[in-house]
């Protein structure tokens, strides 16, 4: 071992030692005293450009990869959600995007035909029978106001039309019902049906595609590992098994999540990983919009850099998905923008379920003006 000076100052050393912490050598003449330090400490005294991972190089071999039709690992995603230079992240982002989807924006609108009353305990739903929050209720609408609501929606130029019912099921009357309005929009209109209606099981599921729908919607939420922490009337597992009933039925798959709900970026990494397990087709990422009345009333919004961060990783796992605005979009109205070039290319315009939404006509209008076809 060569000699340092005696009056050598001490000399720190890192290796990363794991995605929780460093390992630090503290080299003094020729003793090795070997310690650790956490990762937020690490970041406070690493400097920048010495921290791993954090280059061009990690960003443009998984980019390759995926444009060559490979995967990145759970691992993989979560160094790219730290780099510290986001910027190469959203653009390398938005090439996967650009590859795989084109120019083309998605639109889908909803239409809540069913509020309230929700036997579910979802902490961050303003819907539940448990929270106390100053939300319209009502039962299903009537067939004229959806069908006319789909009309417009269709004239204003978005392709996709969905019935989203609160609640844990239907009861058979009431999928009949639903049911008929399909049927009515799918002699009448050139939309792409959708629905969104709790845990259906394999023959409502089969119900539903024989009156015309083709995608069904059911997210995640959250990560596997976080969900119960936030809902313990259902699982994740009932999710799973009613987006596969709708998968065996013929339907595409809708699914996503919300973010900003104390879930940490290793769990968003989680929960892109498994949508892609379910190789589901369209994925809203909602940003949480807290609801006064609900257990998350006050929960702080995420940073910016933190959600393009979640949009891009999620492109990254998910290359040729639609990674789509939904709930929350009025909290991000400063970095949309950036968000459709860092991996996003679809949306949900007009209202939410129980929030305002943009106009369609503003909301296309804008999209168009970016360069981008809806």
């Amino acid at each position: 071992m060569k000699k340092r000076p005696h009056n050598a100052r001490p000399i720190l050393h890192f290796r990363r030692w794991s995605r929780k912490g460093y390992a630090a050598f503290n080299s003094v003449r020729n003793e090795v005293v070997i310690g650790t330090l956490s990762a937020e400490t690490a970041d406070t005294l690493l400097p920048k450009t010495k921290k791993p991972h954090q280059n061009m190089s990690l960003i443009s071999k998984l980019e390759e990869r995926v444009l060559a039709g490979g995967q990145v690992t759970y691992e993989e995603a979560l160094l790219l959600s730290e780099v510290l230079d986001k910027e190469v992240l959203y653009t390398a982002a938005d090439r996967i995007r650009a590859h795989f989807c084109g120019g083309r924006v998605d639109l889908c609108s909803i239409v809540n035909a069913r509020s309230g009353r929700c036997s579910e305990d979802c902490k961050w739903c303003s819907q539940s029978r448990f929270h106390r929050t100053d939300i319209e209720v009502y039962d299903l609408i009537p067939a004229e106001t959806a069908l006319t609501q789909a009309r417009e929606n269709e004239k204003a130029g978005v392709r996709k039309f969905s019935l989203v019912t609160s609640g844990r099921t239907l009861s058979g009357d009431h999928l009949n019902y639903l049911c008929s309005i399909y049927d009515t929009l799918q002699k009448e209109s050139g939309l792409e049906l959708c629905a969104s209606m709790g845990l259906l099981d394999g023959a409502q599921m089969r119900q539903l595609y024989a009156a015309g729908v083709r995608n069904y919607h059911c997210n995640l939420e959250t990560a596997p590992s976080y969900f119960p922490t936030l809902c313990t009337t259902h699982t994740v597992e009932e999710k799973c098994e009613t987006l596969l009933a709708a998968r065996q039925a013929g339907m595409k798959l809708c699914s996503g999540g919300i973010i900003g709900m104390g879930e940490t970026m290793t769990q968003r990494v989680e929960l892109a990983v498994a949508l892609r397990e379910l190789a589901v087709e369209s994925i809203p990422i909602n940003v949480l919009n807290p609801i006064a009345g609900t257990p998350l009333e006050g929960t702080p919004r995420l940073a910016d850099d933190e959600i393009l961060t979640t949009m891009a990783v999620f492109r990254f796992v998910n290359p040729r998905a639609w990674i789509r605005f939904a709930g929350g979009r009025t909290l991000i109205l400063g970095i949309q923008d950036k968000a459709l070039r860092a991996g996003i290319n679809a949306t949900i315009v007009g209202d939410m379920l129980t929030t305002k939404g943009i106009t369609m006509e503003d909301d296309i209008a804008h999209i168009q003006s970016l360069g981008f076809t809806v």
